[in-house]
């Protein structure tokens, strides 16, 4: 009786698949292939509509991003936290904001400055029905690949080309129009070479007409910029604002919140980890002090949570999902 049962299982599984039989295995894999998870992710703040555009992932040695974590706690950290020990990847977060008749774009994203699995950003713009034309301004953080990769199409043009680009003026002058010393990252020489000329290959298309700032001014109703050095010269954070609600949006202040939030170590890449560890703190602290919503560029997607002050430090809170 087992037997017949199995059998006229099987029997009705073939059936039921009897279709897709016909396809061949080469088929069956790229329908399987162009399946993705969700890329965009969409939510208000107040009158803004906000959408988390995923450009991808990039990744690295964990040591890079938690620089003064003695070896042994730091793979007892990744561990408890179900992570791997030897790589840590972290997820390229640009935000698009739709106000005032505007759509406005923060960060760029990497292309594929950073490695082979950014530049996802175009393809989920097209998932929400927008191309990159459709960008009217382009407003980053600071200046480094995986921020300003996208800023350059793969023709070498403007990849937005309608979108005027905002930038920190104290990047610009370092990293774009000097021979910026990159000795502090923790990362070898030839890495820092093709670091140093990605920015620039990647701002060219877009140095003429590049609209530079400080960090404390307002770039549009509802977008101000927050002073933030440390992790470059000129890096800014950002806060949305509509009525009541507010997002923070926190650049590179942390790369991922299992090793630099919920843990209080420092990011190696930061070129004055003084300055960018009392940046951190001050920016924190209001986060966690005001219930500030808070969106993570590096943070596993879509990014968004809160700050919750403990004592010694912080914890990350990551926000529920909304339908």
């Amino acid at each position: 009786m087992a037997e017949f049962k199995i059998s006229r299982r099987r029997l009705m599984l073939a059936a039921a698949v009897g279709p897709v039989a016909n396809i061949s295995g080469a088929t069956c894999a790229k329908a399987l292939a162009v399946v993705r998870n969700s890329g965009a992710y969409r939510f208000h703040v107040g009158d803004i509509q906000a959408t988390v555009l995923s450009d991808g992932l990039l990744s690295g040695p964990p040591s890079v991003y938690a620089h003064d974590a003695p070896e042994v706690e730091l793979s007892e950290v990744l561990r408890r936290a179900f992570l791997p020990t030897d790589t840590m990847t972290l997820n390229l977060n640009t935000l698009l904001i739709e106000t005032g008749g505007r759509r406005i774009l923060i960060e760029a994203g990497a292309a594929q400055t950073m490695g082979p699995n950014g530049g996802r950003l175009f393809a989920n713009l097209a998932t929400i029905g927008l191309r990159a034309d459709d960008i009217d301004a382009v407003v980053i953080s600071h200046t480094h690949p995986d921020h300003v990769g996208n800023l350059r199409s793969a023709e070498g043009g403007k990849a937005f080309p309608r979108a005027t680009v905002y930038a920190p003026e104290a990047d610009w002058t370092f990293f774009v129009r000097g021979e910026p010393d990159l000795s502090y990252l923790p990362v070898g020489e030839e890495f820092r070479r093709r670091f140093a000329a990605a920015i620039k290959r990647s701002v060219e298309p877009v140095a003429a007409d590049v609209v530079l700032y400080q960090a404390g001014t307002e770039i549009v109703p509802g977008l101000t910029t927050l002073p933030a050095f440390g992790h470059t010269p000129g890096m800014a954070a950002f806060l949305v604002h509509s009525g009541s609600d507010q997002l923070l949006l926190t650049a590179d202040l942390a790369y991922h919140p299992v090793v630099n939030v919920d843990r209080p170590w420092r990011p190696g890449p930061d070129r004055d980890k003084d300055a960018a560890l009392q940046s951190r703190r001050r920016i924190f602290d209001r986060a966690a002090a005001d219930k500030l919503l808070v969106l993570g560029f590096h943070y596993p997607f879509p990014g968004l949570g809160r700050m919750l002050k403990i004592d010694g430090g912080y914890a990350w809170v990551p926000a529920n999902w909304q339908f």
